[in-house]
């Protein structure tokens, strides 16, 4: 079988991938930890063989982090799609520490005194390998578990490989009650390699040059360019749910993969949502699909005076927008109360239509 960076090599090749030296330098590591799940039994066989012998200690997990659009995503796919075991599992992080949180509720009504170590347990013993897409800490109950979780997995033999926008130290950051997280830092750099991607190439970016980005009407073509768009970006996957805590709230973005949100008009600007949670989700994601904008009037203004909002925090922190509309920009709101200020919002949307928006934004 081929090894990764041959793989990469014949990708390049063929043209499905372009060069990077920054890419090409994590793939022996990756390499190496794909030789070693598939090469040793970690887990006894039969019922008394765990007696006399103990499964090898696993190597080192890896922390992989990096701009935006650098391949990391990209990265670790190859590696979950070319590891020939059955035992591993992808699934974005927040998705993941849901079912943890869902899984300790139900083991509380056991009455047993740790209701996490059953929940890790039952990973354990399902999973050799668990690739995190997208570590991030924003939940305090996420920060007071998660330091616990990660022992009790790498400790039954669970190799664990994570992609984040962040370096450790920056994990949680400005979070409540921090101090008691920070253990959780000096274990990840003690338990896994940190590595940085530091690729000056923005491939997300790249796959959207000279792309439109703005399709009006929102008909049935602009539905069908945007499932191409979110394919692209995305891989063609269904995307996760992604929850943020804003000012105690819980705020659920219903599809996020890869640093990229799909959601409707209505589900964001339909609901009673402030600058606060705008500001989370610009912070939170790099690319936005926002689909089916009405024409604006006084008779949505609350939802425009939110749309209003979400684009100047969406601008703001420089993140991309791909959006289906009724009109173009200049003549969604075209009369009532408000209609003058949306002049301004207009040619934000227009600017951040541009091929070269956001690309000299740095990682959140």
């Amino acid at each position: 079988m081929n090894t990764l960076p041959q793989i990469y090599e014949t990708r390049v090749a063929d043209g499905s991938l372009r060069p990077d030296p920054a890419q090409k330098a994590v793939l022996p590591r990756l390499e190496e930890l794909r030789h070693w799940l598939e090469s040793t039994d970690a887990r006894p066989k039969g019922l008394l063989s765990g007696l006399f012998r103990k499964p090898p200690a696993p190597p080192k997990g890896l922390y992989l982090w990096g701009g935006v659009g650098r391949g990391k995503s990209m990265l670790m796919d190859l590696f979950i799609d070319t590891l020939a075991i059955p035992a591993k599992r992808r699934v974005h992080f927040h998705a993941f520490m849901q079912e943890i949180h869902h899984g300790m509720h139900a083991a509380r009504k056991t009455g047993v005194d740790d209701a996490l170590a059953p929940v890790a347990a039952t990973v354990a013993r399902d999973l050799r390998l668990l690739a995190f897409d997208e570590m991030q800490i924003t939940d305090i109950t996420d920060a007071m578990i998660v330091g616990r979780l990660f022992q009790m997995l790498m400790d039954a033999g669970v190799v664990i490989v994570t992609t984040s926008n962040r370096p450790p130290d920056d994990l949680y950051k400005n979070g409540l009650n921090r101090g008691l997280f920070l253990p959780f830092i000096d274990f990840l750099k003690d338990r896994m390699e940190i590595h940085h991607l530091e690729s000056p190439n923005d491939y997300r970016q790249h796959r959207l040059e000279g792309a439109q980005v703005y399709f009006a009407p929102a008909d049935a073509k602009a539905k069908r360019a945007i499932e191409e768009i979110w394919g692209d970006l995305t891989g063609g996957g269904t995307g996760d749910k992604l929850k943020l805590v804003v000012n105690g709230r819980d705020l659920v973005l219903d599809q996020v993969q890869n640093g990229v949100a799909r959601a409707s008009f209505w589900d964001l600007c339909g609901r009673p949502l402030g600058a606060a949670d705008f500001l989370a989700i610009a912070d939170a994601v790099r690319v936005l699909i926002l689909e089916d904008i009405p024409r604006l009037s006084a008779a949505n203004y609350n939802e425009a005076k939110r749309f209003v909002t979400l684009v100047d925090a969406l601008y703001e922190g420089k993140v991309r927008l791909i959006a289906s509309a009724a009109d173009v920009p200049e003549h969604l709101y075209m009369e009532g109360t408000g209609a003058f200020e949306f002049e301004r919002t207009a040619s934000r949307l227009r600017e951040m239509q541009g091929e070269d928006w956001g690309r000299d934004t740095a990682a959140p």
